[in-house]
């Protein structure tokens, strides 16, 4: 049982590929609408989605609450998708959040700008200038969104155990290799520890929900990673009083394991409401 998390740029056939990999291997290919609907259910607004969906958010939506409430829910999503195995998640950065998990697979799908823009002409009957602005816009959202929300460059493949041109590949090619891929690296061991690091992720992730959405606590950028037996508090906050407020809510809530903090303190901090 593996995890398969696809990064992809706009007209690379992500989710072409995605679907014919389901079909290889009989996983479930949870599409960016799925992982969008249970977003809103959670709890953040469908309204404001636009503004930090796969995209960069502008500087002051990069100041604001909401941003973190979407990256809450959206890692929380993903999560939630990733623990049930045999599954492929496209987009939204879960190559990024799931990189430490033993067994996901991270693939990055891309193809030349010639090939790019003739599939969005044949698909949208665009012209080459539109379909070269959709894509130099796109490249930029998903490479902000991705440094914005988890501080890495998309761009760099040492984040990926394989990449695929498919300008070169085609889409069942691709879908066979990475099946075979799978098959090949994702060993029991893996699998065992990476539903372990999972369980642990969601976790910590619920415990970061409630803080913010039950106890309303002021630490801005908030998440939690778990290193071995202890969890990591991190974030950016004014007060030492609600960071260790944080922690005895954590230790609370997750006993098995030692909690400290590597919250950032900044007096006078303050986001944008």
């Amino acid at each position: 049982m593996a995890i398969i998390s696809i990064s992809r740029q706009v007209a690379a056939h992500g989710d072409e590929v995605a679907t014919e990999l389901a079909k290889i291997l009989g996983y479930k290919f949870i599409t960016r609408k799925e992982i969008e609907q249970r977003i809103v259910e959670l709890g953040f607004p469908e309204s404001k989605m636009p503004k930090y969906d796969e995209r960069k958010p502008g500087f002051f939506a990069s100041l604001t609450k909401d941003r973190d409430e979407y990256l809450n829910y959206t890692q929380y999503a993903i999560l939630e998708a990733a623990k049930k195995q045999n599954v492929i998640i496209i987009g939204r950065g879960a190559f990024a959040l799931l990189q430490n998990v033993q067994n996901n697979v991270s693939i990055r799908l891309i193809a030349d700008e010639a090939t790019r823009v003739k599939r969005l002409c044949e698909e949208f009957s665009w012209d080459e200038k539109k379909a070269l602005q959709r894509i130099q816009e796109s490249d930029s959202n998903r490479a902000g969104f991705s440094s914005s929300f988890y501080n890495i460059d998309v761009n760099d493949f040492s984040l990926y155990h394989a990449i695929f041109n498919t300008g070169y590949v085609s889409i069942e090619d691709t879908a066979k290799i990475i099946a075979n891929l799978v098959k090949t690296i994702v060993t029991e061991e893996k699998e065992v520890a990476g539903q372990k690091t999972i369980v642990d992720l969601l976790k910590g992730q619920e415990v970061v929900n409630k803080l913010y959405f039950e106890y309303h606590l002021n630490i801005d950028f908030m998440h939690v990673s778990i290193d071995g037996n202890t969890v990591l508090l991190h974030g950016v906050s004014d007060s030492p009083a609600i960071v260790e407020q944080a922690l005895q809510v954590i230790r609370k809530e997750m006993p098995e394991y030692e909690a400290k903090s590597a919250v950032s303190i900044v007096h006078d901090f303050k986001t944008f409401q």
